[in-house]
């Protein structure tokens, strides 16, 4: 799914969210969490503009961008699902399960169904070690999941 916003849009756009947040102490986060509410991901474009806005380099608002997992520089699909990578996942049959999910959606991790459906991210630590493998679904943490948990979350976001 492509979504084409004009540059000069973009930096508009952008000055407005910093407007809302730069009164903030450390606002660069809640900026990035709105630009890409904004956008669906967080546009290139739009990072000289932070830059500039809050006095920091192109470098430094690059590198917190890629720092964390959260912020993507692609729109996601209409649908996000995060397994858990962290170890306790791993040791309960976690590998397993995201080699399943992904052969299922036939993309890698950070990729997007050709329908645009589901995008696939790897997280680490979703907070429910106890009930590992675990995975969230748009937000929705399931926890002992397995393939079958799985086919049933993936089949009901492409409905």
């Amino acid at each position: 799914m492509n979504i084409h916003v004009a540059k000069g849009d973009i930096a508009t756009r952008t000055i407005a969210i910093i407007d809302q947040f730069k009164h903030l102490e450390g606002p660069l986060l809640p900026i990035l969490h709105g630009i890409q509410d904004e956008f669906g991901h967080v546009p290139q474009e739009a990072l000289p503009v932070i830059a500039k806005e809050l006095n920091l380099s192109r470098a430094e608002v690059h590198g917190v961008v890629t720092f964390y997992h959260d912020y993507r520089d692609h729109p996601a699909g209409r649908h996000v699902l995060r397994l858990c990578r962290a170890e306790a996942c791993q040791s309960m049959g976690g590998d397993a399960l995201a080699d399943r999910v992904k052969a299922l959606l036939g993309i890698d991790w950070h990729g997007t169904t050709p329908d645009g459906a589901i995008t696939l991210e790897p997280v680490f630590c979703l907070g429910l070690c106890s009930c590992s493998p675990s995975a969230m679904m748009d937000g929705e943490v399931h926890g002992r999941v397995d393939v079958a948990d799985l086919e049933a979350l993936i089949s009901e976001a492409r409905r």
